[in-house]
């Protein structure tokens, strides 16, 4: 293999929403670029977006928004006089859906890049040294480019259970849990964080009588713990069988099902289903991604050591996203990206890392930003707390959609807001006024004192602000 190649003035391994979003803002800072991407779907074609795109955030969503619907029809449509004699699942037609919309975005990112003037090369990447990386295309050629800078934008892969190994369609992982063909009669999952409840949901949406084993005693304890009583609450309601402090110790395989071994309290149980889903967490995905040379840390947990701007401990080497530290979440990933992309380019850039949203796209919606009561009782600040439920809110009324509430954190001292956490409809859009609010030093006075739409779901917000002083207006304030 010669080491003459191509050069650029950046190179990005990674073309998923930490690596697009980077190589296609160092071009518009005038930067030449090439973006070495691997990805390849289960028919062997290459598509650009990562697990983001090709199967986890948009096709989870797409199946989401379809699930939701069917079940809706099926349940709520009557109550607004809508009536349906028979409502049908054609499940293919679900998936086709699915499958045009990703395919659709990843186009899209395609020529996104080749419109800002990056060279996209398809093949896995391998950092030799801080200015080049081995190319090794489908075929097992290889080649060299280099990069005054190189950025490892590769992302995460699901976690292994030993316990439950992954085994044709009966034992899944995430991805495999997107691709059913048929919806299962029993389906099992492992794991009640964020991708497990939302599997879970669109299965159970469908037909399936779906058990979730959580090795946790507590409920989505990432969360403030109000809103993870009402979201398990909800939850439950709807049919999901939560099984908290169920940790897995084995799977049996027989032809058409599974069963699952676990303990709870020292008490073993037996769980047989149709199709199990392993969601036990993301690991960072550096396989194959160093030379003897490379230089570059990992911690224990197998993920890039970098500085507060992405650096690593080779200067020229950067990484963002999911293999780094932090939320693995793909609009961290996306602004850690764009960062760096300027910082290369001799901008100031940073991210606020104290201020990242993140959501849960159950039904109700869950999300949060900042810390939770919890976190700040422990730091010994003294604090208020807002509360609205959405049962008061007209427009959720009107919605057909009021279960829930929205929370509010913020300090005795100065007012400022400290933490927001919703549970409700369309929770993940809502959360964005309190993510600018705390971006730009907001006060809870300040979300008082601005007028919202009325009827509005960004109501619940405002009076949650002034519940926070006790001043809430459509709620009794004790």
């Amino acid at each position: 293999m010669s080491m003459n190649g191509s050069k650029y003035d950046v190179v990005v391994i990674g073309a998923g929403p930490a690596g697009y979003p980077a190589s296609i803002r160092a071009a518009q800072n005038g930067l030449t670029v090439a973006c070495i991407d691997e990805w390849k779907n289960k028919d062997g074609s290459h598509s650009y977006g990562g697990t983001c795109l090709n199967a986890g955030c948009i096709p989870s969503k797409a199946l989401l928004e379809s699930s939701e619907l069917y079940f809706r029809s099926r349940s709520e449509f009557k109550e607004h006089g809508v009536v349906i004699d028979k409502v049908g699942l054609d499940l293919g037609a679900m998936q086709a859906r699915k499958g045009s919309i990703v395919r659709q975005l990843t186009r899209g990112i395609e020529a996104l890049l080749k419109s800002n003037g990056v060279e996209a090369i398809r093949g896995h990447g391998r950092l030799i040294d801080g200015t080049t990386v081995e190319v090794t295309d489908t075929e097992g050629k290889q080649k060299v480019v280099h990069g005054d800078n190189i950025i490892l934008a590769t992302g995460s892969m699901p976690m292994v259970l030993p316990e439950a190994p992954l085994h044709s369609n009966l034992v899944v992982d995430s991805w495999g849990a997107l691709e059913f063909e048929e919806v299962p009669e029993r389906l099992g999952v492992i794991g009640s964080g964020v991708v497990g409840l939302e599997l879970g949901s669109v299965w159970q949406r469908l037909g399936s009588k779906v058990v979730i084993l959580e090795a946790l005693g507590d409920f989505l304890p990432m969360v403030d713990l109000d809103v993870a009583q009402e979201t398990h609450r909800h939850l439950k309601g709807q049919g999901l069988d939560i099984r908290l402090g169920a940790e897995v110790t084995g799977t049996t395989i027989s032809e058409n099902n599974v069963t699952v071994t676990y303990t709870v309290d020292g008490e073993s149980h037996n769980l047989e289903v149709d199709r199990l889903v392993v969601c036990v967490g993301r690991r960072p995905f550096t396989d194959s991604l160093f030379g003897e040379n490379a230089g570059v840390e990992l911690d224990n947990q197998g993920f890039i050591c970098v500085d507060s701007s992405c650096r690593t401990a080779v200067p020229t080497v950067w990484a963002v996203g999911d293999v780094v530290r932090g939320p693995m979440l793909a609009h961290k990933g996306t602004e850690e990206g764009v960062m760096v992309a300027d910082l290369i380019a001799g901008k100031f850039s940073e991210v606020s890392y104290k201020i990242i949203p993140s959501v849960i796209y159950t039904s109700p919606e869950v999300s949060w930003v900042g810390q939770t009561e919890a976190e700040v009782k422990a730091s010994g600040i003294a604090y208020k707390v807002g509360t609205f439920p959405f049962l008061a809110n007209g427009r959720a009324k009107s919605m057909d959609q009021s279960k829930g509430l929205v929370k509010l954190i913020a300090a005795q001292d100065d007012d400022g807001i400290l933490g927001v956490h919703i549970v409700g409809p369309l929770a993940g859009e809502l959360i964005a006024e309190a993510v600018l609010a705390m971006e730009f030093s907001a006060s809870a006075e300040d979300l008082q004192r601005t007028m919202h739409a009325h009827p509005t779901l960004t109501e619940a917000l405002h009076e949650a602000a002034l519940s926070a002083d006790g001043n809430a207006i459509h709620m009794i304030n004790n």
